[in-house]
């Protein structure tokens, strides 16, 4: 499995992109909806195929009959960088690698995309939410349609008390030298090298 994106949740939509585009000084672009989870999102691409994402429950959703998709229904505080999604090109195989309570997936659409991706019945991902998602795309990547922004991912770290354990799910499905899992309190910082210098989203 590769790297596919990272996603900024807020309370609001409005939240998230403000503290995206503060902490990388580059504005993001449009995105859309998704109807399963009653959510919206905007888009910014970043080098070396990868995008990120702001994402938040939409207002003018329908209610939800279902846990929302990472964890959103029991978010709360700042807005933050919250979750990271990993590529599969074959996840029906792929999934005896991952944690038990990450082999359900769904079908997803927004507009002309479609994919399939891991969600939790909880919506609750393992390890306190920061093991990462898995999708598989079944039309081309948004990241190949996107503007470029000129910034560049250069370490993604997640921390976490069950460190070790962490690291060695991780190690079943992923070999990225950018990716560093250390012991500490639940949380994510990405490092990225913008038009602007080194700049960094927790």
């Amino acid at each position: 499995m590769i790297l596919d994106h990272l996603a900024v949740a807020g309370a609001t939509l409005e939240e998230a992109v403000a503290h995206t585009e503060e902490a990388l000084g580059i504005p993001l672009g449009p995105g859309g909806a998704h109807a399963r989870y009653g959510t919206h999102n905007r888009l910014i691409g970043l080098e070396d195929g990868l995008y990120l994402e702001a994402i938040a429950i939409d207002p003018d959703a329908r209610p939800q009959e279902q846990p929302r998709w990472f964890n959103l229904d029991r978010f709360e505080g700042p807005a933050r960088l919250s979750n990271w999604i990993l590529r599969s090109e074959n996840l029906e195989a792929e999934k005896p690698l991952l944690p038990p309570h990450a082999h359900r997936h769904v079908a997803m659409q927004r507009g002309d995309l479609s994919w399939l991706m891991t969600v939790p019945a909880d919506g609750l991902l393992p390890f306190a939410n920061l093991f990462p998602a898995v999708l598989e795309w079944q039309a081309e990547p948004p990241a190949a349609r996107l503007p470029q922004s000129g910034c560049r991912l250069r370490r993604l770290i997640v921390s976490h008390p069950e460190a070790a354990a962490l690291q060695a799910a991780l190690d079943r499905i992923l070999s990225d030298p950018r990716v560093e899992v250390e012991p500490g309190a639940p949380a994510m910082m990405a490092e990225f090298a913008t038009p602007h210098g080194t700049r960094l989203l927790r």
